[in-house]
Parts: structure tokens; C-alpha cells; sequence
């Protein structure tokens, strides 16, 4: 168990992607005592990203290096992190906050950062896991780009399918989109901007069995996927270089135990400081309602909420008189 004389911290910051992790720098450079927890290693999606090529200053570079420079620069201005689950963050009678572990561990703060991201909903079907990151995506303008002149597939039926869908034909010579269903959820605007795109084309009453790839020379790629016609159960192949899923995206905010403001999508709601409807937490990231969820985003809101934390602890102890 965590001695109790160092379970006391200006800030804990909940997750260390590219977030958190510029959360920290931010906050080791404001001279905050803060810690950082993480349940893997530091780098959050980018882990699961193969190359970066819209983070600047870097015109390419892959998403594990990148994640590795950005844990080392916020070592240097001395982040504490430590790799451990959390499982609740509970506001006390005091306002401050105890961040609960699934380890046993309790540490507690005046604010809490909390930007632990959130989980694209997944197809489940074999070869997802492993072409993840190799013709496997599940953000169109991260990797968009390498697919220049290919077909490739989209999977989903929702407003984000669709918009991506579409916005995957700047690059794509040629996009499947796949529907399990006779009709697509996505609201009529996108649906008749879908249709007039001539590079698209929609698979109705179709479902992913797999995907489909090969390896050489070390490297993985997708060539195809398996799909069963939902009606009659007849199987088919489609020979495609990506696929790109869609089919949802939950933020990870069951670890709040209390009501905060969000939006329709469960996303948490914020201020301009990125403090959400309850004082001293904050959010960053993609768990945040916004318009964009990129790298570059992400750090954005986490310089914002570092800065704003060292405000907010100003004003606390100018109340308090400390």
C-alpha cells in the first residue's frame, strides 16, 4: 500500500497518451507535485498507430517513437508515472479527489486531469487484432493518407461512417462502404453527399467474418475481407488494401463517480479551461466533446487544462489562506 505521506498530489493526471503526457510535461514545468497513472505504456493510441505523418515538426514517425519522445520529454521536466488501473475517482465532503487503483491504492488531490481517452467499438472478427495498424484503422484522417490510389473498405452506417466514408475518397481510388442493414443510420444530408460520390459504393445487408491479409518481408497487409450476406447467409470476398471501422466510440468516463455535464454521445462537457461541471476536474482529449479527436488536439487541450489546474490551485489556496 501507498505510504500515505506520498499519496498527496497538487494534480493527478488519469491516462498517458499524448494527452496526458503533454499534461505532465506542463505540469512538471509549473513545479506542480503531480503523478501520472496509466494502466499500460505511455502512449496511449499512438501504440497502436504505425506512422504519424500530421503531428508537426514531424513529417513522418512512427506512432511508438513518437509516444516514447513525448514520455521521455515529460520525464525530463519531472513526471511521475506509474503503471497502474484506476477504477474510480471519487470527489471528498473537502472537494478535493481520491483516485482509487484496481491495485488497492488511493491517491488524493485538489484536481484531477483526466484525459483516459476512449475505445472505438470493435468488430470483434480474427484478423482485426492483427492488422490493427496495418491496413486496420479506425480514424480516417490519421491514416487516410496511406492508402493513395487503393480500395479500401468502411465499415459502419452511422453519421461517422458515412462522413468518413466520403471524406476517404480524397485518397481511395475506390470505397466499399458496409452496412449490416437494408438502410443507413446517418442523417440524410451525409447519406445524399454519399450517394453522389461516384468513388463510393454501398454493400447492403453485409457483415465482416474476417479479415483477410499476409505477411513478407516482416510487414503485415490487409488484402481482402470475408463477408456473409445477412439475408441469405451467402458468403463472399472482397479484395481491399484497408478497412476502416466505424461502428462506434465510447469515451472512457465510467471512472467519474459522480453526474458531470455531457453531450448525446456521453462525451464530458467543458469551459474554455477544459474544467468540466465539476470544480477542479478536468478533461482532455478525446473523451472531451469536441469537433476533432487528432494528437494534435489532445495536446492542446492538456497544455490549456495544465495551465488552468495551476490557476485554479492559486485561487483554492488564496481562499483558504493558505
Amino acid at each position: 500500500m501507498t505510504d500515505p505521506a506520498n499519496s498527496e498530489f497538487d494534480t493527478i493526471i488519469v491516462g498517458a497518451g499524448p494527452a496526458g503526457l503533454c499534461a505532465a510535461m506542463y505540469a512538471g514545468r509549473g513545479m506542480l507535485r503531480a503523478l501520472t497513472l496509466e494502466s499500460r505504456v505511455p502512449g496511449g493510441e499512438l501504440l497502436n498507430t504505425e506512422k504519424i505523418e500530421d503531428y508537426p515538426g514531424f513529417e513522418s514517425i512512427l506512432g511508438r517513437e513518437l509516444a516514447e519522445r513525448m514520455a521521455s520529454h515529460a520525464r525530463k521536466f519531472g513526471a511521475e508515472i506509474r503503471q497502474m488501473t484506476v477504477e474510480g475517482i471519487q470527489r471528498l465532503p473537502d472537494g478535493s479527489f481520491e483516485v482509487r487503483t484496481v491495485e488497492g491504492e488511493r491517491f488524493h488531490a485538489p484536481t484531477v486531469i483526466l484525459t483516459a481517452g476512449g475505445t472505438p467499438t470493435k468488430l470483434g472478427v480474427p484478423g482485426e487484432v492483427e492488422y490493427a495498424g496495418f491496413g486496420v484503422s479506425y480514424c480516417a484522417v490519421c491514416d487516410g493518407a496511406f492508402f493513395r490510389g487503393q480500395t479500401i473498405a468502411v465499415v459502419g452506417g452511422g453519421d461517422a461512417a458515412v462522413e468518413e466514408a466520403d471524406y476517404l475518397t480524397r485518397y481511395a481510388e475506390k470505397v466499399y462502404l458496409i452496412h449490416r442493414r437494408n438502410q443507413l443510420r446517418a442523417s440524410r444530408l451525409l447519406q445524399e453527399r454519399l450517394f453522389a460520390n461516384p468513388k463510393i459504393e454501398v454493400l447492403w445487408n453485409r457483415q465482416v467474418l474476417s479479415i483477410e491479409g499476409r505477411e513478407h518481408a516482416g510487414l503485415r497487409d490487409v488484402t481482402g475481407l470475408s463477408l456473409e450476406d445477412t439475408v441469405t447467409g451467402q458468403r463472399s470476398s472482397l479484395p481491399v488494401s484497408g478497412c476502416f471501422v466505424f461502428i462506434g466510440f465510447r469515451p472512457n468516463t465510467g471512472l467519474i463517480q459522480e453526474h458531470f455535464a455531457h453531450d448525446p454521445g456521453g462525451y464530458i462537457v467543458t469551459d474554455d479551461r477544459m474544467m468540466t461541471s465539476i470544480p477542479g476536474l478536468f478533461a482532455a482529449g478525446d473523451l472531451r466533446a469536441q469537433l476533432t479527436r487528432q494528437v494534435t488536439t489532445a495536446v492542446g487541450d492538456a497544455t490549456t487544462a495544465a495551465i488552468a489546474v495551476e490557476k485554479f490551485l492559486t485561487e483554492r489556496r488564496s481562499k483558504v489562506g493558505v
